[in-house]
């Protein structure tokens, strides 16, 4: 800026030329005409630096990048995560984490991928507050990706959270995750905040009044907490809990998680809660896990005895072999007519008979749907064995992958032995014998007799038995010894032959 106002004065009222005022300060004319034409400097031209650390890693984190746009926006990778991945992945590559956020920053900017929200942060005592929401996110269960609904429960003042998911977002979902939560902190909070929803209110009045729902109401009675609902469409009333919400599903939902079945699911999110105890939030001097250690003295006890959470209902089973539970239709093994005790839990659904758990499935959250077991049918099928191979209970049991293809073999051959008719009919049997004593032993005797080149229901019966016995514990050894206490002298003839003599002397008198 100063040569330029020297080269413009110079012009002005010194040399008064262009190459007079160059050769003067040593610089080109065409520097010259720039400062005549505009008392500002251009801006100068920047050549691209070399990145020797950052280079390596730039198509790994494009490739991520690129991933995430078919990802859930929820879901998507932070600048810290991919540093974390990075660590992990190409240990080879050490790159500090500001030059990993300028980086993804400036590529989030390029594929329109940025974005964020304010948060103003808030102060609490201990045991004051806990905030209540769900959060839709993506995981792979058995190898198919599914969509879930994810409880979190945030305390305000340690910062600790509970994370747990679900299938739907159902009121007995939200009751159990609230007891489940409650064991997690110890105690019970003074004051639970929420949204509107459905499984809490009923209808919204003015101001905060609310229409709550009676389970509601019997269940915060129950554990003997307040609550707070936050204004429709301002999610801002309770930050903290939206906050950790998104969080934690960059933080461990990131990528998308691969379990068993939800059950196994859930294990992996409570470890991962229990992993963030060792963390230390922005601002504060203690851990998270210390935090909680502090408040849960603060907390109310919880409740003596558990909520109930099931929704009972006594329906009769129809004529399909199903009992009618809210919606849908459940198969039961009883004749049409009986009347059973349905009880339906946040993930399963109960049918009781007499005292007995005669059936549970998996809870269906659909409209007219049937949710059937194949063992359910067996007596049914051994009279009208014809119906197995369309029956939807055996489609139902391939899709949930409960019918090898071992059986389908051993099936065609009792049909080529039998006939179609009683080879069904067979198979049936075989099946009997597996509702007895276990499909996934049956499973392992029907290859068995399939190696051994056998299609016989009798030969499964006695390789069944043969399994059973095999499996006995054997008898207790004795000391042999032992037994000598029961020892008796043997006895003699010799008192008898005396008689004998006797009994002859007289008969020849």
């Amino acid at each position: 800026m100063e040569l330029f106002e020297q080269i413009r004065r110079e012009y002005e009222h010194g040399v008064g030329s262009i190459k007079g005022v160059a050769r003067k300060f040593g610089v080109h004319r065409r520097m010259v005409r720039d400062a005549i034409a505009n008392a500002v400097p251009p801006a100068r031209k920047t050549t691209p630096r070399e990145r020797p650390k950052l280079g390596p890693a730039t198509a790994y984190i494009d490739e991520i990048l690129q991933a995430d746009r078919k990802a859930p926006r929820k879901q998507r990778h932070t600048a810290h995560r991919i540093r974390v991945r990075l660590r992990r992945e190409m240990p080879g590559v050490t790159l500090g984490e500001s030059t990993v956020r300028q980086y993804v920053r400036k590529r989030k900017r390029e594929l329109g991928l940025a974005g964020g929200e304010t948060f103003i942060p808030q102060s609490y005592r201990w045991g004051q507050e806990a905030q209540v929401d769900w959060y839709e996110a993506w995981a792979e269960l058995g190898g198919e990706r599914q969509k879930l609904y994810v409880f979190c429960m945030r305390s305000m003042a340690s910062g600790g959270s509970f994370h747990r998911a679900y299938p739907h977002a159902s009121q007995q979902a939200f009751l159990e995750a609230h007891e489940l939560a409650f064991q997690y902190f110890g105690g019970v909070f003074g004051l639970l905040r929420f949204d509107n929803l459905k499984s809490a209110v009923q209808k919204i009045l003015r101001g905060h009044q609310r229409e709550e729902t009676q389970r509601f109401i019997a269940f915060r009675s129950h554990c003997g907490f307040q609550s707070e609902f936050c204004t429709p469409g301002r999610g801002n009333e309770k930050g903290g809990v939206e906050e950790e919400g998104g969080y934690f599903r960059r933080n461990h939902l990131v990528p998308l998680p691969a379990a068993r079945d939800l059950e196994h699911l859930n294990e992996l999110l409570l470890a991962s809660c229990k992993e963030e105890e060792q963390r230390t939030i922005a601002g504060r001097e203690q851990t998270i896990g210390a935090a909680m250690a502090s408040e849960r003295e603060h907390l109310q006890p919880l409740p003596a005895e558990g909520f109930d959470l099931t929704a009972v209902s006594f329906p009769r089973v129809n004529g399909s072999g199903c009992a009618p539970v809210l919606t849908n239709f459940y198969s039961a093994p009883l004749p049409p007519g009986t009347r059973v005790e349905a009880k339906a839990h946040a993930a399963y659904i109960e049918i009781w008979h007499d005292g007995k758990c005669v059936a549970r499935h998996e809870r269906c959250f659909g409209r007219q749907q049937k949710r059937l077991q194949l063992e359910h049918y067996l007596d049914a099928l051994s009279k009208k064995p014809g119906a197995l191979a369309g029956s939807m209970p055996l489609e139902q049991c391939r899709a949930q992958g409960r019918w090898p293809e071992s059986f389908d073999q051993f099936w065609a051959k009792l049909a080529q032995r039998h006939g179609k008719q009683e080879g069904t009919r067979a198979m049936v049997d075989v099946l009997l014998l597996g509702r007895d004593q276990g499909f996934e032993r049956l499973r392992a005797v029907v290859e068995q007799a399939l190696d051994m080149g056998v299609s016989d229901v009798a030969a499964i019966r006695y390789l069944l038995e043969m399994e059973r016995l095999e499996k006995r514990a054997p008898a207790e050894a004795l000391d042999v010894g032992w037994l000598k206490r029961y020892e008796r002298p043997q006895p003699t003839l010799q008192e008898y032959d005396s008689l004998l003599a006797v009994t002859h002397t007289e008969v020849m008198q």
